[in-house]
């Protein structure tokens, strides 16, 4: 299926590996203009070197922050004006909310609803002129099936899914879509964190609990993040213009609920 995106930029955040690289890479392969951003330096240029590899094409990136206002201004200067935006950054860490102080609260909701919404408003205008837009936020599947040791990402997400519910219908009459995609246990460096801190806390082998996971997903595995880029890709197509406002769920079939 041709997606009908060829040309088109995109600016994809967090994308030097995991779920953000999977978006970069299918979206990179469907022809579209990419701008990747992470925070390391080289990690973010290699990345950038193997995705031009694999699409064909260059791939544009920036070393930054996203979540900083110096390190929104420095993506958006590599990329000004975006026709697709990924927000994507990385989860804060689990534990036990007792621990949590006020500063750790805002460290979150800065992250991980804030800053998608500040990059959203700098780039949903220049969307609507052109008629023609498509954001993505890579959120949780904890948004619908809250994690427990995962407070401080269940409460931000959540904050930005109730955002997007409102903005989203708004744009939608001027050819924007606004979605989120929540991913469930993929294969990436923040699974291996929360089962090397959920192996600590039970005393158990890290092997143990990945297999406890598994165990737990219908397909009786974690996702591959190629398998959430294809996913995002369509959301950014041209035949994805009547889905507004979803909240997408790809885990498996784990979550168990009707709706």
């Amino acid at each position: 299926m041709d997606l009908g995106i060829k040309g088109r930029r995109a600016l994809v955040c967090a994308a030097s590996k995991g779920l953000g690289r999977g978006c970069a890479e299918a979206l990179a392969r469907e022809g579209v203009a990419v701008t990747i951003v992470a925070r390391t330096a080289s990690d973010v240029a290699r990345t950038a070197a193997e995705i031009a590899a694999l699409a064909g094409q260059p791939v544009r990136h920036v070393a930054c922050d996203i979540t900083t206002a110096d390190g929104r201004a420095a993506a958006l200067a590599a990329c000004p004006q975006p026709d697709i935006l990924i927000t994507n950054a990385g989860g804060p860490p689990p534990g036990d909310f007792r621990d949590w102080d006020r500063d750790a609260w805002l460290r979150a909701i800065d992250a991980n609803m804030l800053t998608p919404i500040e990059l959203i408003k700098a780039t949903i205008d220049g969307m609507i002129e052109r008629r023609f837009g498509r954001i993505v936020n890579i959120t949780s599947g904890a948004v619908k099936a809250p994690i427990d040791v995962l407070g401080l990402s269940n409460g931000a997400r959540s904050g930005l899914t109730g955002f997007i519910a409102g903005l989203a219908r708004k744009v939608a009459p001027h050819g924007v879509t606004v979605n989120n995609l929540l991913p469930g246990r993929f294969d990436t460096a923040r699974l291996r964190a929360i089962v090397t801190s959920q192996a600590k806390g039970q005393e158990v082998s890290e092997e143990a609990v990945l297999a406890a996971i598994k165990a737990n997903i219908p397909v009786a595995r974690v996702g591959d993040p190629a398998e959430f880029g294809a996913m995002c890709a369509f959301l950014c197509s041209v035949h994805a213009g009547y889905v507004v406002g979803q909240n997408i769920l790809m885990d498996g079939g784990q979550y168990p609920g009707t709706f």
